[in-house]
């Protein structure tokens, strides 16, 4: 039996309990919230399809979902342009197995040993187990695209899936290479998160019709929004709490991972202040991560990879200004819930600058 409730009224109650209760996001999805217990329940049907050997572990990886960011780019994206039907729900399901599974990976590689607030699948079951059940959610996500009528579809996830882990791949190439730049950054995260909240929107407005036109205006739109996702995420990591985050802090930057505010804080130092820094960060315990995190302060690298996210964020709304001109729209308000989504990153990053 699967750890997810199929009744719709408690499939409600714990897609609710799974967001933030802020105003500003219960607002954003409220129109889609019918559309997002269905992916909801939908997924929870998935575990059955699974092997009975590891159904427990397939139930347990799918209680790791956070606020279905990708099901809800989908949908808001769909519905911009037409109706959300089936194939939607479907759609978003395989995305969200697709994300799950690299999530799944990600707490293997980086040792993590807490997710959504509690321990990851390779803490209560080892790294062998974990592994092996990210590639059944992987093959399980390519099997659901089979019964789509086209092989539009199965393509475009089987070629996300292939730039998310390349450029998984193209970032663990170069722990601990402490001259790897800003361009070198931002092109592994497009990969490994944008390219998902990309093939979120492109599916959802392929799905309802949308022109070749429209399919690129979104995933542009989601292309920004990803990379932006993931500066923020990668801020969080190091300047957020465990409480606030869900998750283990710190585990990049322990595995020799430089993101933005790393960098950042490598191009503030002088030259000798930059060696004692490379040399703390080689052997990182939680004494110097302390002292790390004063450090980042000190310099404003918080408010400097903001700037960063705020660029990324304009340039997601630049994607979609010239497609709500355009005929193809008939639901204008859910383009301005994307816009509105994009505000709520914003806000969630400033944030953390007021965590104290």
């Amino acid at each position: 039996m699967s750890a997810f409730a199929t009744n719709p009224e408690i499939v409600s109650d714990q897609l609710r309990q799974a967001v933030d209760k802020t105003s500003a996001w219960v607002q954003l999805i409220e129109p889609i919230v019918p559309f997002l217990e269905n992916v909801n329940k939908r997924l929870a049907e998935q575990v059955n399809a699974f092997d009975s050997s590891i159904t427990n572990y397939v139930a347990y990886a799918l209680q790791s979902q956070g606020k279905q960011l990708r099901p809800v780019l989908l949908a808001l994206s769909g519905k911009s342009i037409g109706e959300l039907e089936d194939p939607h729900i479907t759609a978003a399901v395989i995305v969200e197995m697709v994300h799950l599974a690299t999530l799944v990976h990600d707490d293997v590689i980086d040792g993590a040993k807490i997710r959504r607030g509690k321990p990851t699948v390779a803490t209560n079951w080892g790294n062998d187990i974990t592994v092996l059940l990210g590639d059944c959610l992987f093959a399980h996500a390519l099997k659901l695209t089979s019964g789509y009528p086209t092989t539009e579809v199965c393509r475009a996830v089987s070629s996300a899936t292939n730039t998310v882990c390349a450029g998984e791949i193209f970032q663990t190439q170069r722990q601990w290479q402490f001259n790897f730049s800003k361009a070198e950054y931002f092109k592994a995260i497009e990969m490994k998160t944008g390219e998902l909240f990309a093939l979120s929107c492109e599916l959802g407005v392929y799905l309802s019709g949308g022109n070749q036109k429209c399919r690129r205006g979104f995933r542009e739109f989601g292309l920004a929004l990803g990379t932006a996702y993931q500066i923020y995420d990668d801020c969080l990591d190091l300047f957020g709490t465990e409480s606030k985050a869900g998750k283990s802090l710190g585990t990049d930057i322990a595995k020799g991972k430089l993101t933005l505010p790393i960098i950042l804080l490598f191009e503030t130092l002088e030259p000798v202040k930059a060696a004692e820094l490379r040399k703390h960060l080689k052997n990182l315990d939680n004494h110097y991560f302390a002292e790390l995190q004063n450090l980042l302060k000190q310099n404003h690298i918080l408010e400097k990879s903001q700037e960063y996210i705020s660029t990324f964020i304009n340039k997601s709304k630049e994607s979609l200004a010239p497609i709500l001109k355009g005929a193809a729209v008939v639901n204008p308000g859910c383009i301005s819930a994307l816009i509105k989504l994009s505000d709520f990153l914003l806000e969630q990053t400033e944030s953390l600058a007021a965590k104290d």
